[in-house]
């Protein structure tokens, strides 16, 4: 049995990555996320179904061409989504937006794009949207626009600032007929990294009553919030069970609705490793204080989508005796921790560790806090690699600023 500390080698040379590449590295596996993506297609049988991959996870656009190739579309929350998605190769068609609070000038472009799938997420967003459509010259329209809701109703989505109540449906359609176009879609969004199927499946026959508001309903976009078994003996979200429930429920409607899924973090998260090397061991009594020549910044927000990543050394010895590790980062913020309490072995200057599932909200959501140029990402991909983003430098801390 391999040390639970040990990462897996049997793929990438890491080291290799290191020599050519630099630390720290961000390395994703192209296999596991194409392994993944078929998984998730699989489980849902029902026939009227299309998946859209949520970017805000991940905008790489060599990443995005995998779900591209396929056949999955882009579920878009701003137009720096819908931007990335068309160079990567997706036609309009493919991509849904489900974001909030446009101005008018995003919409004119989301609009002149050509998306035409919009859930919306206030009436005074819908009223803008019928508004630009309204405005824009025939031949600059999207063809066939859907328009969607985006769900807020709290025994559902819980407390939450995003979507429209049923009980504002009736203006709701009142404003797209004002418009000569139709209401046709209800968005769910179930919250942020999920595990729970049963939190899915028991909601399900209240959606498609609610959904059954709407005159002239023709899609249920199931949202996305799925989430990733970041604890690796923790819960994971049942995608077979989710999918055999949902398309029976579907298929007891008698009418052919379309059903939208929006997997981000899951489909992901678990095809990425950040490599770092140590820089720096002391001890606090019989704890190992670790740092790292990465940072906290590099990873996504604790307070936004959780702290928690699994941390393994590169190589060890089986009978190597393990400690209570802080893993902590190259800034002097206090809260500069990779992770705490980690069992690890005794570590010493220029051994490498692995921060595992950092494929969503990883470099997504990194930042040059303290101002730390970000790290370049490599894609293995059928044993062979390549950069598909370079390191950064310190020439980044001066993109667009004005000085004497």
């Amino acid at each position: 049995m391999m040390h639970p500390t040990i990462l897996d080698t049997r793929g990438p040379n890491y080291q290799e990555l290191l020599s050519i590449y630099g630390s720290p590295l961000y390395v994703y596996d192209g296999l596991r996320l194409r392994k993944t993506i078929e998984h998730i297609t699989q489980a849902i049988p029902y026939p009227h179904t299309r998946f859209r991959f949520a970017s805000v996870t991940n905008g790489n656009i060599s990443l995005l061409r995998i779900f591209r190739d396929a056949d999955w579309g882009l579920h878009a929350n701003t137009p720096g989504d819908i931007y990335l998605g068309m160079l990567a190769g997706f036609v309009p068609q493919q991509i849904v937006y489900s974001g909030s609070n446009l101005n008018r000038a995003e919409m004119v472009q989301v609009l002149n794009w050509g998306v035409s799938t919009l859930n919306l997420d206030s009436l005074a967003q819908l009223q803008l949207c019928c508004e630009v459509y309204q405005s824009l010259p025939t031949t600059a329209k999207p063809a066939q626009l859907k328009l969607g809701l985006r769900l807020n109703e709290p025994t559902l989505t819980g407390d939450s600032r995003i979507g429209v109540r049923p009980e504002e449906f009736p203006d709701a359609i009142a404003i797209t007929e004002s418009a000569q176009l139709k209401l046709s879609g209800l968005h769910f969004y179930r919250g942020t990294g999920t595990n729970a199927t049963l939190a899915f499946t028991q909601v399900i026959d209240a959606l498609i009553t609610i959904a059954q508001q709407l005159p002239d309903w023709q899609y249920l976009d199931f949202g996305g919030g799925f989430g990733y078994p970041y604890r690796h003996q923790g819960i994971t979200f049942d995608w077979r069970e989710f999918g055999q429930v949902l398309t029976e429920k579907l298929q007891q409607l008698g009418t052919e609705i379309e059903l939208v899924i929006e997997p981000g973090r899951a489909a992901i998260a678990g095809c990425a490793i950040l490599l770092a090397t140590v820089v720096s061991v002391k001890w606090q009594g019989d704890k190992q204080i670790v740092g790292v020549d990465t940072t906290v910044a590099n990873l996504s927000v604790p307070s936004v989508h959780g702290g928690y990543r699994e941390i393994v050394t590169l190589t060890t010895l089986h009978s190597d005796p393990l400690y209570q590790t802080d893993v902590c980062g190259n800034t002097t913020y206090s809260r500069d921790y990779l992770g705490r309490n980690c069992n690890l072995p005794k570590l010493a200057i220029g051994d490498t560790l692995a921060i595992l599932d950092v494929g969503a909200y990883g470099y997504a959501m990194s930042s040059h806090f303290l101002h730390r140029p970000r790290p370049a990402e490599v894609l293995w991909d059928q044993n062979h690699h390549r950069l598909i983003r370079h390191r950064e430098d310190y020439q980044v801390l001066l993109a667009n600023q004005v000085f004497e």
